[in-house]
């Protein structure tokens, strides 16, 4: 513990961020972290407490205590060293991760939390700066092979691991760019990809090998995977978008979501936008567009439905993109400004959230569904809603939603972006090649070690997890790279 008083004495300090009439003009990162001075006080308010809820809360584990002392105590360079005994990639994580770690940080039940984000990306950016973090190739290769599929964060991970175990690995990648979600989905006012492509040139110096536009089970056959490799791992992320059936659906200007992002994160970094929307709406869209025209909000009165991540990354780049007006409408209710009592510390907080986007102008409504869609002469126009009332079924406690009577509503509305969440992997093409066992919430079903019900492939992340956040991705990869090892070497020791 640096500072015995550290919590009394200093207040939380978050970053700066630019002010919104700045920041909406570009698709840069907008965020200052305080000057090492401010960061070294930041880490002295970590309590060092008996039982560290924070490492509970954080899926991969991070030692937080013991770095946030680091920091405290300026000695940055054993910091990152022990951060990334757990977390592959802080820079990622530093960045996007909503910090469950917070949530679950004892000085944060009746005082704002240690800034354990915050702190993370000062020490891996510090790191980069002071040019700690080099190219480590494993010191030996055991001659076992495996192939990755998908470069997500699981993918990342996973692959990264198995190097370091001594592993020969190659990563395939459908799309033409590295990094998967963090590449397409995430906007780059959260993470500049030069940030990914900053640790995927590391992991190409210690070996990896990647390859794009290797879409497996459309121009890479499966069973050529598997005769080349002693051990695959599926990393290919819950790519289904859940749709939404109701009349004027097919209208021009309903788009979904991961439709949508991507165009502009391509379009920042000079990338190809036509092969991937070419690849997405063959491979993954359950309704294809009824034009293949780069979609863009400008001049757009523009309706979000979904309440989530992805929703309010639309929302910041429907603003950037110069939007007239951005509506997000959420099924359900709204959320409480602060715990209920049966959701207690240290568990995740149920609360209203407003993210940087929510600050650069929307208008947020709660318990909405949409009924139709009209359009005219085949675009988008209007969008016909109705309020919800939800109460508690008696028997079972359950939330039950009714429609309020006379609460019917219409607006206009020119594209309505679907952020409604994902229903699990795409199964067609490789999933329906490799015959693997599907459970009952859609994913593929894998075993502790993440083994899937086909021997010698294995899976982790969003595949089998279901959508949830990077930092677990993390945590997949990890799990499965542990699992592919033992694999390998109980095949070598029978050898």
């Amino acid at each position: 513990m640096g500072d015995i008083k550290g919590f009394m004495t200093c207040g939380r300090q978050d970053y700066k961020k630019q002010p919104v009439d700045v920041r909406i003009k570009h698709f840069k990162e907008f965020i200052e972290l305080p000057v090492e001075k401010d960061l070294r006080l930041q880490g002295g308010r970590c309590m060092d407490c008996g039982v560290p809820f924070c490492q509970n809360g954080c899926p991969i584990g991070n030692i937080i205590p013991d770095w946030n002392d680091l920091v405290f105590r300026g000695r940055w360079e054993e910091a990152i060293e022990r951060l990334h005994k757990t977390n592959n990639f802080p820079e990622f994580t530093g960045r996007i991760c909503p910090a469950p770690c917070e949530n679950s940080c004892v000085l944060g039940i009746n005082a704002p939390a240690v800034t354990i984000k915050n702190i993370e990306l000062a020490i891996v950016e510090h790191a980069y700066n002071n040019d700690w973090i080099k190219p480590q190739p494993p010191g030996r290769r055991t001659g076992s092979k495996a192939a990755v599929i998908g470069s997500g964060p699981s993918g990342l991970a996973c692959a990264d691991q198995l190097n370091k175990k001594g592993h020969k690995v190659t990563v395939y990648e459908k799309n033409e760019v590295i990094g998967g979600l963090l590449t397409l989905g995430i906007p780059d006012f959260k993470l500049e990809k030069w940030v990914v492509e900053r640790r995927v040139e590391r992991m190409r110096e210690e070996g990896v090998i990647f390859k794009t536009g290797q879409h497996v089970g459309v121009n890479v056959a499966v069973k050529d995977l598997q005769a080349k490799y002693d051990a695959i791992v599926l990393c290919g992320g819950a790519e289904a978008a859940r749709e939404l059936p109701i009349p004027g659906r097919e209208l021009e200007g309903v788009v979904q979501a991961m439709y949508f992002l991507p165009q502009q994160n391509l379009r920042n970094n000079n990338y190809s936008i036509d092969k991937y929307m070419q690849t997405y709406a063959d491979h993954v869209l359950q309704v294809k567009p009824p034009s293949m025209e780069q979609v863009t909000a400008k001049g757009k009165k523009v309706v979000i439905l979904g309440g989530g991540d992805t929703g309010s990354d639309c929302l910041g780049t429907a603003n950037r993109q110069g939007a007239v007006s951005v509506h997000q409408f959420e099924l359900m209710p709204k959320p409480p400004e602060s715990r209920s009592p049966d959701n207690p510390w240290p568990n995740w907080a149920f609360i209203l959230r407003s993210s940087s986007s929510h600050e650069e102008g929307v208008v947020r409504d709660y318990s909405i569904m949409t009924k139709k869609l009209t359009g005219e002469g085949g675009k988008l126009k209007k969008l016909h809603g109705v309020r919800l009332r939800w109460d508690k079924d008696a028997a079972g406690g359950q939330m039950k939603m009714s429609e309020v009577p006379g609460s019917e509503f219409e607006m206009e509305c020119d594209l309505l972006l679907l952020a409604m969440g994902f229903t699990g992997p795409v199964k067609k093409g490789m999933l329906e090649e490799l015959g693997v066992e599907i459970d009952g919430r859609g994913n593929v079903k894998a075993d502790p070690d993440k083994m899937t019900s086909v021997p010698g492939v294995f899976t982790a992340g969003d595949m089998t997890r279901g959508q949830s956040l990077v930092v677990w991705a993390i945590h997949e990869g990890r799990t499965a790279a542990e699992g592919v090892h033992r694999y390998l070497s109980a095949i070598k020791n029978k050898t």
